[in-house]
């Protein structure tokens, strides 16, 4: 019999997270969670441990810890208890570990991903803003370590299911014109300008197809979430800018496409569910069940395109304009979108200051490249310092 894949999920408790677990669950005899992460949501973290009865959990902090070692011990379930940013880079470098779900939200997950780069894991990569901040180091990491990389964003996966198989990072050699990036265009694609004064995160978080968390439902309301994932489709398929393109598709059964020379354009088609790019990625090059229903032909309403409103958008082009300029723009670009939309989460800003917070904190620092981990957290540190400094005048 074959020895189950030994599997880490980073961000255990966020809809990613959840979502991996529900995949796995449908296969014990393949995969074996060996440690479940999460920060604060030990109550959670609780419940899915009493299932999965993973070696080790690991929170945010000591007051968390304790709180879930003593119910654990109430469960009379043996598993080590700990936490820290450290902890998060020592379980995915374990050498039981085959597979690591990277699903921690924004840059905190970035130190933990490229741990398990650095240990030559298989790295399913939810976290896009571990590329968007360090997109070089990070590929260069994975090179270097003999990882596996597959993207899990939907998107970023269906671009990865439509290109060939022997895809060589090399858009031209592979005969390629475009990557086309869909977007379902939030919940404020009809909103006139006057309208978008007065929205509130409430309204930010009502996506109209996908269930995700809050943070990335701001950033799908605003399009940041797509500019992001124009940097992260750079990284992933050694893209130029003029080879992306974005494209409004409110349906979101088209979740991204490639458009070839010779005029032809492969798209993946699905149901917008997250467990069908979680198991994609985490079976390759297999297919295997992952609970989600067959989309019905017959039941399908028209599928329409628009172009972004980059006018009502602008993240969207800032996040281009940042994946020119490089160096460290797109890592303060990320630092001070988390910033704001923070802050509009709290009720402490208007959703349509957000990206002002960002074009001014992206012109008062130094650009330039660091060269090194420490070098772009500090960047990343100083940036948010500067868009909390603007917080206070908006």
């Amino acid at each position: 019999m074959t020895k189950p894949q030994g599997v880490v999920v980073l961000g255990a408790t966020g809809s990613i997270g959840i979502n991996t677990l529900d995949v796995l669950s449908r296969y014990p005899e393949r995969y074996q969670v060996i440690a479940l992460t999460g920060h604060q949501q030990w109550q959670r973290l609780l419940q899915q441990a009493i299932q999965f009865r993973p070696a080790y959990v690991v929170v945010g902090d000591a007051v968390a810890a304790a709180q879930l070692r003593e119910h654990l011990a109430l469960a009379a379930l043996n598993c080590e208890v700990l936490y820290g940013s450290q902890a998060l880079e020592w379980v995915v470098s374990l050498p039981e570990v085959d597979v690591v779900m990277a699903a921690i939200v924004g840059a905190a997950g970035l130190p933990s991903a490229l741990a398990a780069a650095r240990a030559g894991k298989r790295i399913l990569l939810a976290n896009k803003e571990s590329l968007v901040v360090a997109g070089h180091l990070f590929m260069q990491t994975v090179h270097a370590h003999g990882a596996v990389l597959l993207p899990v964003d939907s998107e970023h996966n269906a671009i990865f299911q439509s290109l060939p198989a022997n895809y060589a990072g090399n858009p031209d050699l592979a005969g390629i014109r475009k990557i086309i990036l869909t977007a379902s265009g939030g919940p404020f694609r009809t909103l006139s300008v006057d309208a978008l004064q007065t929205v509130t995160a409430e309204d930010a978080c009502r996506h109209p197809n996908w269930v995700m968390g809050r943070k990335i439902s701001v950033d799908s309301a605003s399009l940041m979430n797509k500019g992001l994932e124009v940097i992260e489709a750079h990284w992933l398929f050694a893209a130029k800018p003029e080879q992306i393109e974005v494209v409004v598709h409110p349906q979101s059964v088209i979740h991204s496409m490639v458009q070839y020379r010779d005029g032809s354009v492969l798209a993946q088609l699905g149901s917008p569910d997250m467990r069908t790019p979680i198991a994609c990625a985490l079976a390759w090059p297999e297919r295997i069940e992952a609970g989600v229903e067959s989309l019905d032909f017959y039941q399908l309403s028209a599928l329409t395109f628009e172009a972004p409103d980059r006018q009502r958008f602008p993240c969207l082009d800032l996040a281009f304009e940042v994946l020119h300029s490089g160096g460290d723009a797109p890592a303060v670009l990320n630092a001070a979108n988390e910033v704001a939309v923070a802050a509009f989460l709290q009720g402490d800003l208007r959703f349509v200051d957000i990206p002002v917070v960002i074009t001014e904190t992206l012109s008062r620092l130094d650009l330039s490249a660091s060269s090194s981990l420490d070098g772009l957290l500090a960047k990343d540190a100083e940036a948010r310092a500067l868009a909390r400094q603007r917080l206070a005048i908006c």
